[in-house]
């Protein structure tokens, strides 16, 4: 099915998955690994599907594997959720994606913020607009990694006839109701570091929350949605202390492990979407190795592990 802008904005309360990008032996593009892990999260009722955000490793691809990407998502989905689509990089590769996300059937485009070292705010919104306006009348959702840019340029970006909502990916949970107070109420404003801050955002107005962990465990990430979405913030709470130590892994090295956790999870699943690119980190080192194979088997998403 297709989706309205107005379905798509409801849809942006709940969780956005964010898909990883398969690679085989080679490391070359293997779309069909990719099919386990969309059918868990459809099956689990992920309300969004991304392709090619950042545990997609859309930095680490070519135009033209990001292009496949979203192609692959969208065959794969089918229909069963709407499918957004992560836009970025040089003008004109952001241009391609946009033609190649509407060919893919997205139902709304995700800008990432330009990591170009001369930025101005006006850039960035003009920037914008020129994305919103190739996307012919699809919805637009801002991803923001920093505030960097300020409040002002904020604003400006939500004043954007497609933009419909702000992934708010910056651990300010006050700058964020401050840019909400600045917006138009009907801007759905997500959290966009996934499960654990989920509740700060939660409580100064933000609605629903990225995810990684749903590549691998997408019932404990709605389990969470929906504990958050009853003010339910203890049961919130004590979700997310389950699965902390696994984002806690994500985190090291710089945010390196951020990709690699969740490709070494699917790989002792039996869902190896092979490895991570360059300049993630991979593979686990022996310790993080161990503390994954534990939580896993905790999870009962495998056996538990045999000891040494």
């Amino acid at each position: 099915m297709s989706f309205t802008a107005a379905q798509f904005r409801a849809c942006l309360t709940g969780i956005s998955g964010i898909l990883v990008t398969p690679f085989d032996q080679d490391d070359q593009f293997a779309p069909a690994r990719l099919r386990p892990v969309v059918e868990r999260a459809v099956a689990a009722g992920v309300h969004i599907l991304t392709a090619n955000g950042n545990t997609g490793e859309f930095y680490g691809l070519t135009t033209l594997e990001a292009e496949r990407a979203v192609h692959t998502a969208g065959e794969m989905i089918a229909g069963r959720a709407p499918l957004l689509a992560g836009i970025g990089r040089a003008m004109g590769d952001a241009l391609a994606l946009v033609k190649a996300s509407r060919a893919a059937g997205a139902a709304a485009l995700m800008v990432h913020q330009p990591p170009d070292p001369f930025v101005a705010p006006r850039g960035v919104v003009e920037y914008v607009r020129r994305i919103a306006d190739a996307g012919a009348g699809l919805p637009v959702v801002i991803y923001l990694r920093n505030d960097g840019i300020g409040l002002d340029a904020i604003e400006a970006l939500c004043r954007i006839p497609e933009v419909v909502g702000v992934k708010w990916a910056t651990p300010a949970p006050l700058r964020l109701a401050e840019a909400m107070r600045r917006a138009d109420p009907a801007i759905v404003w997500v959290g966009g570091l996934a499960e654990t801050w989920a509740p700060a955002f939660y409580a100064v107005g933000a609605r629903g929350f990225t995810s990684g962990l749903i590549n691998v465990w997408p019932k404990h990430s709605m389990a969470i949605h929906e504990a958050l979405e009853a003010g339910d913030y203890a049961q919130a709470r004590a979700l997310i202390a389950v699965m902390e130590s696994f984002e806690a892994l994500r985190a090291e090295e710089g945010n390196g492990t951020n990709v690699s956790v969740v490709k070494a999870a699917l790989a002792l699943m039996g869902n190896d979407c092979g490895a991570v690119r360059p300049p993630g980190a991979w593979p686990l080192n022996a310790r993080q190795d161990a503390e994954l194979r534990l939580r896993l088997a905790e999870w009962k998403l495998t056996p538990k592990p045999v000891a040494a």
